[in-house]
């Protein structure tokens, strides 16, 4: 009678931050949301539940070890580098006492700490140091990673959600399990190849349309073509980090060596080049914002991505522009707008629901950005804890911090919050005793996320405001990053390059 097979063990574990240099206050464990052991199976609508649910569907022995998420929706500043390494040698001790078959990360590809730009690869280049060569790494990341040779030469499958709005990270988590099992059954023999533009582009980066969404159609029909293809990604990098090599990078998994893969990847590395002039983005100014909302009562309310302020892109989320420009041009309207304030919302938590005070908000975090004074009713305080409940990242854990609602000019709720909030979810607003329906407009530290999540509830619209969170021309300094057309870039030679687990050659 043939021996049953031991059932495999797989170490799962989430590490999720998207590091803007810019942002001046650092991600530290406190502004992390940390889960550990068996929490991290009630994983929310991201890369690690697509993993769970699928390595639970084959029968494999999950290992849990930990989630770490970035508070404020995956974003912020850099990383404290002694937090990184406490989290990392967290996962390295559980993978010397586990010793596991394989192991299936979630991470997002652009976190940087205080010490290295490229903090994903020096952690996966310390697990295949560790687990050597035989032992399968898998991960799935964002589209907005800044994917490193060091990160391709360390993991066995490397692949990205392929949509923003980010709706199908469960569907890239699955997918990164399949390959795990397919490798693990001697059924994968996954070879990388990629091909990389030396450059960032201003914007354009919804897969929806544009530009970038005929360049995922293409690689989606080289996939249909080409059965040995396991997965085309396609990054289109994260802006905000300034390192070597960065740029729009393709990447092909295929099922062994391919003759096709190459030319493949260097003629979709080449559309972004060719596509350049039309990767930029129409916004509308604050006076266009605010005249729409004033002019157009049958489509509120709106909610208003506020561009330049994007904690969702590592922004603080503490400006006041579009909270000034409320109150001093638009009296008839009503809104919310949630702005960090760790002083501000003590101040009005310890004066308490009922009271009146007068506070000068926002402006702690971001140079350039002006504190506004204001005079307000305290409605509401808590905690600042709430669940997700969009299609985006459902059923994640966020935390605010103490948050207090002030009601100011009888007519504009502002959310004083302590940690960077993650406002890319009606919840953010549900949770603190906003009736989002009541009001004209709604502002978010969201360029894209939002759109999906307040489907139905409001009207999105993208207002072009100053800050760390958005890319203006000349206005911030990259050492190493090249921006188009900001910088000089002649015609870049895009090559492949062939990236078996270990090994990096030019093709």
């Amino acid at each position: 009678m043939p021996e049953i097979p031991k059932p495999y063990r797989i170490l799962v574990a989430a590490f999720g931050h998207e590091a803007n240099r810019l942002n001046p206050r650092l991600a530290d464990e406190e502004l992390f949301v940390l889960e550990r052991g068996q929490d991290i199976l009630r994983a929310p609508a991201d890369v690690l539940k697509g993993l769970i649910e699928t390595l639970v569907t084959a029968g494999v022995t999950i290992e849990p070890v930990f989630s770490a998420r970035s508070a404020s929706g995956g974003a912020g500043g850099l990383v404290d580098h002694g937090f990184y390494l406490r989290m990392r040698e967290e996962l390295l001790d559980a993978i010397r006492r586990i010793k596991p078959d394989a192991i299936g990360l979630d991470l997002h590809g652009a976190m940087g700490t205080t010490e290295t730009p490229d903090a994903e690869g020096d952690l996966l280049q310390a697990l295949r140091q560790l687990v050597g060569p035989t032992v399968p790494i898998g991960i799935g990341l964002d589209l907005h990673g800044h994917i490193t040779p060091r990160m391709l030469d360390n993991t066995d499958i490397c692949i990205a959600c392929k949509e923003n709005p980010h709706s199908d990270f469960v569907e890239c988590g699955q997918k990164v399990a399949e390959l795990l099992i397919e490798q693990l059954e001697g059924r994968l023999r996954p070879v990388t190849i990629s091909a990389r533009v030396p450059m960032i582009l201003p914007g354009a980066g919804e897969t929806g349309s544009g530009p970038l969404a005929e360049i995922h159609a293409k690689a989606r029909e080289y996939a249909s073509l080409h059965p040995s293809i396991k997965d085309i990604s396609i990054y289109n990098v994260f802006r905000f980090t300034d390192d070597d090599e960065i740029g729009q990078v393709v990447t092909i998994l295929s099922n062994g060596p391919s003759a096709d893969t190459p030319s493949i990847a260097v003629d979709l590395a080449t559309r972004f080049w060719v596509e350049r002039e039309r990767f930029k983005d129409d916004l509308l100014s604050v006076d266009q914002v605010f005249e729409l909302v004033r002019s157009s009562p049958d489509k509120r309310p709106f909610v208003i991505g506020d561009m330049g302020d994007r904690t969702a892109a590592g922004a603080p989320g503490d400006g006041t522009i579009l909270l000034s420009a409320a109150l001093d041009g638009y009296p008839g309207l009503r809104g919310a707008v949630p702005i960090t304030d760790p002083v501000a919302a003590a101040r009005a938590i310890e004066a308490g629901v009922g009271a009146t005070v007068t506070l000068s908000i926002g402006a702690g975090f971001t140079p350039g950005y002006t504190p506004r004074l204001v005079t307000g009713f305290v409605e509401y305080v808590s905690d600042g804890n709430f669940i997700v409940e969009g299609p985006v990242s459902n059923g994640a854990r966020s935390a605010m911090g103490p948050t207090a609602v002030l009601r100011v000019d009888d007519r504009i709720k502002v959310l004083l919050t302590t940690k960077p909030a993650d406002t890319t979810d009606p919840a953010a607003f549900t949770s603190q005793n906003v009736v989002i329906g009541n009001l004209d407009f709604v502002v978010v530290k969201s360029g894209f996320h939002f759109v999906l999540n307040f489907a139905g509830l409001a009207t999105p619209v993208l207002v072009n405001t100053p800050g760390v969170g958005y890319y203006r021309k000349h206005k911030f300094e990259f050492r190493k990053a090249h921006f188009w057309p900001e910088h000089d870039i002649s015609s870049p030679e895009i090559t492949a390059r062939q990236h078996p687990a270990g090994t990096s050659r030019r093709m």
